[in-house]
């Protein structure tokens, strides 16, 4: 909005405001409106949802030294989404089908986290809707986007093909294209593609919500992720820096550069209230909803496999909870002493403040050894 304004309206009388034509400017435009959005509206949300006595619900099975968070007030990921969306619109151009595909995954999620936590409200207990309820939501909504990426490619503006780090000449095709020939097989073609889409952005909203169990610990590493995603969607859409690192060229993709940026700044603005001790949690509306934004970045940019890097610390905790249940059903023993990995370290005795200082320093060095595969090809 501010974007059609200053630049598409204002700048032909007033020659200054072509700055806002550059998208490095817009995105740091967007990040501090979006950490001012949070600072400002922060006390205020946090004394709603204390008067409207929205608190959080502990787990009865968690470590005993949770019991005194309950009552925090939580679905400050609302704050988040919020944050996240108005930043958006008002610095970037939303004509751009990237950034639209980007705020219809962070709604859609952000939907579904904010559904689970009324749930848990309402019921006054730490279970809010089924797993397999929540799951379907997500894979339906990851489908969709995996949908519109198809439409995207079939106009010549997204590539299928998968990055792979390390290997410069290997781009696996997640089409198969000798099927689209056969009416028959066509949308067997597309399944590989679908299915593997599908997991990378359910997998990493799930993952940033299975992380966000201490104070601070996921929305740190969110800073983190997003902040290397935001370096790499600029990189992917500048043709010079593309070519020089050998990354697919997404032109357009440049406008979502803005959205991670507003990302990163909503985040650092709820650090500031969830950082140790929290005054506020985020819930799963804010941890869904970033997870999946992160997921969805990913996939429009080709990174998918860097992904795994990049938010190191998230996979790390989810494949905690894989290893958890697996050795338990097969062997019925337990690997950590609970999970996820962050609970496991409470256990044997390290300080909460102790356990998220080390994952972010873990995260900021997951995201820098992703950053620096871009020349290790």
């Amino acid at each position: 909005m501010l974007y059609y304004v200053l630049y598409g309206w204002l700048q032909p009388y007033f020659s200054p405001l072509n700055v806002f034509r550059y998208i490095t400017v817009r995105t740091a435009f967007a990040g501090m409106t979006a950490l001012a959005f949070g600072l400002l509206l922060g006390p205020a949300f946090v004394r709603r949802l204390r008067e409207m006595q929205v608190g959080q619900f502990i787990r009865e099975e968690g470590p005993e030294s949770h019991k005194k968070k309950a009552g925090t007030p939580t679905m400050g990921g609302l704050l988040i989404v919020v944050s996240i969306v108005v930043s958006t619109v008002l610095w970037a151009d939303v004509r751009s089908p990237y950034v639209l595909l980007a705020l219809f995954s962070v709604l859609s999620f952000g939907a579904i986290g904010f559904a689970d936590d009324y749930a848990k409200i309402a019921k006054r207990q730490n279970l809010g809707l089924r797993g397999r309820t929540k799951l379907s939501l997500q894979f339906l909504t990851a489908f969709f986007a995996g949908v519109i990426l198809l439409l995207l490619r079939a106009r010549g503006v997204y590539s299928t093909e998968l990055i792979m780090p390390f290997f410069k000449k290997i781009h696996p095709e997640l089409v198969v294209t000798p099927l689209l020939t056969n009416p028959y097989l066509w949308s067997v073609a597309y399944l590989p593609f679908l299915l593997f889409l599908t997991l990378v952005i359910v997998g990493s909203s799930n993952a940033v919500n299975l992380t966000d169990g201490l104070d601070g610990l996921a929305i740190g590493c969110v800073v983190v992720a997003s902040g290397a995603l935001t370096a790499l969607t600029y990189v992917t859409s500048h043709a010079g820096f593309a070519a020089y690192l050998d990354l697919p060229h997404i032109p357009r993709a440049g406008e979502l550069t803005i959205f991670c940026g507003a990302i990163t700044g909503s985040a650092l603005a709820f650090l500031w209230y969830n950082a140790y001790p929290a005054d506020l949690f985020m819930g799963d509306v804010g941890s869904l909803a970033l997870g999946g934004a992160i997921g969805t970045v990913a996939a429009i940019i080709k990174q998918e496999i860097l992904l795994f890097f990049i938010g190191g610390i998230f996979v790390i905790e989810a494949f905690s909870v894989i290893l958890q249940v697996a050795s338990f059903k097969l062997t019925g023993k337990r690997i950590f002493r609970m999970a996820p990995l962050h609970h496991h370290f409470e256990l044997a005795g390290w300080s909460e403040s102790k356990i998220i200082v080390r994952f972010w320093i873990a995260s900021l060095v997951f995201a820098l050894f992703a950053l620096t595969t871009l020349k290790l090809r």
